[in-house]
């Protein structure tokens, strides 16, 4: 039998944390993700269903929102799906049972990775990244964005936490420039 280990996007046993200043970077391998896409003519069910499972309204464009389970907006009538992995491990199972024939849901935990920002200052540093205006955010805010020539998201936790979700085939360049930012502010 195989005693196959999972390993982090960036390839190690644990997550990465790395302290800049008063940033803190971190990489997240919690979180469970998947798509949702309406499929034509379901619109509207598809939302409220999805609203129904989140416990919140199924966000709006360039917003997030919900509690355990929560949705960022990635496109019209699409969103991505998160909650714990601890609890949610075969989260794209559960909503396609959930939504049925209403959207098209897909697997996505693998495809992407996760960085977390939290600290003061984080708007000087994205400034070095990418044309999101993170200062002016307050929370709920998401945007798809360009960091590093890699189509990312950038989801804003509230105005000291943001996330930015990239490619996990990329994740070393990403981490690298996130990282590259964070000691050119300090």
């Amino acid at each position: 039998m195989h005693d196959l280990k999972p390993l982090t996007p960036l390839g190690a046993h644990a997550p990465r944390v790395d302290k800049i200043g008063p940033v803190t970077l971190t990489e997240i391998v919690s979180v469970a993700l998947a798509s949702v896409a309406a499929r034509l003519g379901a619109e509207e069910a598809t939302r409220e269903a999805l609203s129904d499972l989140l416990g919140a309204a199924a966000p709006a464009p360039s917003r997030h929102g919900g509690g355990t389970l929560s949705a960022l907006w990635t496109g019209p009538d699409q969103w991505m799906v998160e909650a714990p992995i601890d609890s949610h491990e075969d989260l794209a199972r559960r909503l396609s049972e959930e939504l049925g024939a209403k959207a098209s849901v897909t697997e996505q935990t693998d495809a992407w990775c996760r960085f977390d920002l939290t600290g003061d200052a984080l708007p000087r540093v994205m400034e070095r990244l990418c044309a999101a205006d993170v200062g002016q955010w307050q929370g709920g805010e998401v945007q798809r964005t360009t960091i590093d020539h890699l189509g990312c998201f950038v989801v804003c936790r509230d105005p000291q936490h943001l996330s930015v979700i990239g490619p996990r085939s990329s994740a070393g360049s990403l981490h690298h420039a996130l990282l590259a930012a964070c000691r050119s502010v300090f």
